[in-house]
């Protein structure tokens, strides 16, 4: 940062992190989007930051009266009645005039009314934020583009005069010659957009200052606008050390060559209703017994499902929420961004100094959340990094579509994102279907190469000796290997 940029606030705190600390002071930001998104939101988080810094704000507006303004914001919790307003829109007997000029240009009265109020209320009131909303009243009363670009290098000059930071809003036009003016104009760009992918907020530009790149999640919710930039697990990176979480059953241990390492990522895949969800959980109850906290989170079965299931194979949920050592968590189905989801968890990673995640699971993950499934995930793998540099271990169950067998070790190719890979799977054995346990890989050590059987019992889970002297296992219909048979035979 320059040593002469002097930052401040925008009143969101998501917004500041995007922008590389805040707005730069002194400077002219224009936030761009369709009506709806929340332009005028935005520039009154501004204001109401800097009322609450004890600064002098001015909002300049001339489609919504200061009564609708301060209900709006009202609505979310947003409070800037102690700002100064200057309303330039028309009077509402305008509608009913019938105002003549002689001799001049209509625009030329406009324009020298705004310019003149303008600079008035500047000269009298020296706020240090303006918002202006929006940016187009200015432009209505100019002649051409080129008396627009003036006004705007005029206007932007007594700002700076002042050291006033003005936040100028602007609703996406089909005119481009009006949309590159006001991008060139401007020390700072902030892009709102909503649609299929929920509300989306992207910086363009920032003088002297940058930004992250990308877009990022966004909400309008009660207390206003909520702001979630994307992960750059780089950011946070932890020292490995390898131990080991255990699960607590002797045959399972082994088959994982003593557990997986914490401060990894384990995938447990298998096709639906084999236990991959009660394989997780089972980890995550011994590594309470041995002081570890864990977090668990549902997109797939709500709370009350998943207590009773666990509890009815011995697997102590209520118990470990209560004493703390496991936090779950229902996640409702199209109320989050990536991003979102990917703050919570970390928030909660913070203030409960959780050990273990394990997010329950991957269809679910891309159904719940907004998105298309390639961004998403994305952004699974850097929240998965994120939480690994933190220290932190990842379980994720992934459901996979042989109901027997198994021909690929995750679905939506996500293998490049596990250290680890543990299935569950069905095999037909004696004319009925038995389950079996094995691992495909583990990057930090060595496992057993057998298949284990696999239950789940009233007494919780069990797993037996390794399977020998079968062979098509993987492909879902065991078949005994006699030494010296054929086996194609």
């Amino acid at each position: 940062m320059a040593p002469d940029i002097t930052l401040m606030n925008s009143g969101i705190n998501g917004l500041d992190e995007i922008l590389n600390g805040g707005l730069a002071k002194g400077r002219m930001y224009l936030v761009r989007g369709e009506p709806g998104t929340g332009k005028t939101l935005l520039g009154m988080h501004f204001l109401e930051e800097g009322l609450q810094n004890d600064e002098t704000v001015l909002f300049i507006h001339g489609e919504e009266s200061r009564r609708e303004i301060l209900a709006n914001g009202g609505a979310v919790s947003i409070d800037i009645s102690d700002a100064e307003f200057l309303d330039l829109g028309p009077e509402s007997d305008f509608f009913t005039d019938d105002d003549s000029y002689d001799l001049v240009e209509p625009s030329d009265i406009e324009r020298d009314r705004y310019t003149k109020r303008i600079h008035e209320a500047i000269e009298e009131i020296n706020p240090s934020r303006v918002v202006l909303d929006p940016i187009s009243q200015l432009r209505y009363v100019e002649a051409n583009e080129y008396q627009f670009r003036k006004r705007i290098l005029s206007f932007m000059r007594f700002l700076k005069q002042h050291e006033i930071t003005v936040l100028v809003t602007a609703t996406l036009y089909s005119d481009p010659e009006y949309d590159t003016e006001l991008r060139s104009l401007s020390d700072g760009i902030i892009k709102l957009t909503r649609g299929e992918d929920g509300r989306r907020v992207e910086a363009t530009k920032h003088r002297a200052l940058g930004q992250l790149d990308g877009d990022h999640g966004m909400e309008i919710r009660e207390s206003g606008l909520e702001i979630f930039p994307r992960l750059i697990p780089e950011s946070h990176e932890h020292a490995y050390t390898p131990e080991l979480i255990h699960s607590g059953i002797d045959e399972l241990d082994e088959l994982l060559g003593g557990g997986f390492d914490q401060r990894t990522v384990t995938f447990i895949s298998g096709p639906t209703g084999a236990g991959k969800t009660s394989t997780g959980t089972q980890l995550l109850t011994q590594a309470a017994r041995d002081g570890l906290n864990s977090a668990i989170y549902l997109f797939e079965e709500n709370m009350e499902t998943f207590t009773h299931r666990s509890e009815a194979i011995d697997i102590p949920v209520t118990e470990l929420r209560e004493d703390g050592s496991l936090s779950v968590t229902e996640v409702e189905p199209l109320a989050l961004s990536s991003e979102e989801f990917a703050h919570m968890v970390i928030d909660q990673v913070e203030k409960a100094e959780t050990d273990i995640v394990m997010i329950d699971g991957i269809d679910g993950y891309t159904i719940s959340i907004q998105g298309h499934q390639q961004d998403l995930v994305r952004e699974l793998h850097a929240l998965a990094r994120y939480l690994k540099n933190r220290g932190v271990t990842v379980l994720i169950t992934n459901e996979i579509s042989e109901i027997t067998g198994i021909s690929e070790a995750t679905d939506n190719q996500l293998s490049y994102i596990a250290d680890n890979i543990a299935f569950v799977s069905y095999v037909e054995m004696d004319g009925s279907l038995r389950k079996v346990i094995g691992v495909l890989k583990k990057r930090t050590g060595d496992f057993e190469k057998t298949l284990r059987e696999f239950e789940i019992t009233g007494d919780g889970i069990y797993v037996g000796e390794p399977l020998t002297g079968l062979h098509g296992i993987l492909q879902g219909s065991p078949m005994t290997q006699t030494i010296g048979t054929d086996a194609n035979e």
